[in-house]
């Protein structure tokens, strides 16, 4: 197979974790017989510094030719000032704008061998694999807003339509059709008219997916429910804004944020894909960010934009076998315990995927 894929490496740790995932595909290319073009583009506070837009048109350009965006983070302290005019996380909003990327995949797994590093009990992560489905391009953060009175009050507006639910309802029961045939659908139905239109509207695409059993949960509720019972969960679709607070939530499951991946997708088959942390300007040059979270992204990007599942799984083998066999990155660490740097870790998960098989 041929393709192109945009990289948009961003601000702080994202340079460095996004080198690792196309080291890791393009060894992939080069043991399935693909192969893969990398284009690079300014995205975040670092094109704001460059050409004073987060998201400018020669990246839209390069990203419109490529088949799917690998994303490394965005943002920092010296973009963090919220009265700017221009901010890294506008790009992140235009971006899925653009290519209608309306439904934001992120699995969060729980690996045993993380279990006693998780603030969690270990006993409760047994058998954690949880699907968020994420609406992408609607609610709050989409709707209009607005500051008055010199500062003294502002607004924001939670709007959404029936056909914006009903097709992110309908990744979510077409997901769980794949998986463990449940659905938990999040919303504040018993407070917000949007999430009372949310509600109706997810009972009805039910109406088409019999095999799989709906419930509804309350944000709040669910917030406590995902932590005290987590392992009841199997696929979970939620509005933008909650949906934004809950996975971050859901990385205490996995032990940190930075194990965590996401896709990105839209109608079609172009996606973008991105580790769910920010950028750690904290940590930034210093070669210890966990790439887990990103070589996982690649992963996604394989499987839903590539439609290459052999090589996906591949991959998530490889990361799996890695931290069985003791690796780890200082956030996934014991204190105490020896830790991998960014690129050592990387080195063993490609050294791992060349023990794999290829069929």
């Amino acid at each position: 197979m041929q393709a192109t894929i945009t990289v948009l490496p961003g601000d702080g740790i994202g340079p460095e974790i996004t080198a690792i995932a196309v080291s890791v595909l393009k060894d992939i290319a080069t043991r399935y017989g693909h192969a893969f073009s990398f284009q690079e583009a300014l995205f975040g506070g670092c094109a704001i510094d460059a050409t004073g837009d987060s998201f400018p048109p020669e990246t839209v350009k390069l990203c419109e030719s490529g088949n799917a965006v690998l994303l490394g983070a965005v943002g920092g302290p010296k973009w963090s000032d919220p009265s700017a005019k221009v901010r890294p996380e506008q790009g992140l909003l235009a971006l899925r704008a653009h290519f209608g990327l309306f439904a934001n995949l992120r699995p969060v797994k729980a690996f045993d061998v993380l279990a006693d590093h998780a603030p969690v009990r270990p006993e409760l992560l047994k058998g954690v694999d949880i699907l968020f489905i994420r609406e992408l391009t609607g609610g709050v953060y989409f709707g209009e807003r607005q500051e008055q009175g010199g500062g003294n009050s502002a607004w924001d507006t939670m709007i959404y339509s029936v056909q914006e639910v009903e097709r992110v309802a309908d990744v979510a029961f077409k997901a769980a059709q794949k998986r463990r045939k449940h659905l938990t659908s999040v919303d504040k139905a018993n407070v917000l008219a949007s999430s009372r239109l949310w509600r109706r509207t997810v009972d009805q695409v039910a109406k088409h997916y019999p095999d799989v059993t709906l419930e509804h949960a309350l944000v709040d509720s669910f917030a406590m429910q995902m932590i005290k019972t987590p392992g009841r969960y199997d696929v979970v679709v939620a509005e933008n804004m909650f949906g934004d607070i809950l996975t971050d939530e859901s990385a205490v499951l996995a032990g940190s944020l930075g194990m965590l991946p996401s896709a990105s997708l839209g109608s079609g088959t172009f996606g973008v894909y991105e580790p769910i942390h920010g950028s750690a300007p904290d940590i930034a040059g210093k070669g210890i960010a966990n790439p887990t979270g990103t070589i996982l992204s690649a992963a996604l990007l394989l499987r839903h934009s590539l439609g290459l599942e052999a090589e996906a799984a591949a991959i998530e083998s490889a990361v799996k076998q890695v931290l069985e066999a003791g690796g780890r990155t200082s956030d996934i660490a014991e204190a105490g315990k020896p830790t991998l740097g960014s690129a050592e870790f990387g080195a063993r998960i490609r050294a791992a995927l060349e023990a794999i098989v290829v069929h």
